[in-house]
C-alpha cells in the first residue's frame, strides 16, 4: 500500500493496529486494512479464526476482547476504547475474508458502549498520524 491510498478519516487508529468509529452513541471498532494484510499475505483464506467477546464484557482501553489466527500467526485484539461490549459482528466469525475484502465497514468487529463520551483520547490516532506511524515502523 502506497502512502497515496489513505486510511478513512472518520475514525481514530490505536498503536495495534485497531480503529475505532463513533456510531450513534456507540462506537464500532475493527482491525485495520495493514492488520489484516500482516496477517494473511494478501490471500483472504489465510485467516482461518476469530475469537470475540461477548456482549456485556467491559473493557479497558488497550485490553485484549479477542484474537484472530491465520496460517502464520495469532494476533490479540485491543480495544481503543473503554466501555461495555454491545454487539459483535457474527458475520466476520464465520465468513474471515469479509475482513480481507472490507475492513473498514463490513469488516467491523465489536460495537461498545464508551464509558466516556470523549472516548478519542490523546492515544489514537488521526489517519494521517496513523500512515506516519506506519512509515516510522518500517525504518
Amino acid at each position: 500500500m502506497t502512502s497515496k491510498t489513505m486510511r478513512p478519516d472518520d475514525r481514530k487508529y490505536f498503536e495495534s493496529h485497531e480503529w475505532a468509529k463513533q456510531d450513534g452513541d456507540a462506537v464500532i471498532i475493527g482491525i485495520t486494512d495493514f492488520a489484516v494484510a500482516a496477517l494473511s499475505n494478501g490471500n483472504d483464506s489465510d485467516l482461518v479464526y476469530c475469537d470475540l467477546p461477548e456482549p456485556g464484557r467491559e473493557l479497558a482501553q488497550g485490553e485484549t476482547f479477542g484474537e484472530i489466527e491465520s496460517v502464520k500467526a495469532v494476533s490479540d485484539l485491543n480495544s481503543p476504547v473503554a466501555g461495555e461490549v454491545l454487539e459483535i459482528n457474527h458475520k466476520i466469525e464465520e465468513h474471515l475474508e469479509i475482513l480481507a475484502r472490507d475492513p473498514w465497514n463490513e469488516g467491523w468487529m465489536i460495537r461498545v458502549k464508551p464509558t466516556s463520551k470523549n472516548w478519542a483520547s490523546e492515544k489514537l490516532m488521526s489517519a494521517a498520524e496513523y500512515e506516519k506511524f506506519l512509515e516510522a515502523q518500517k525504518h
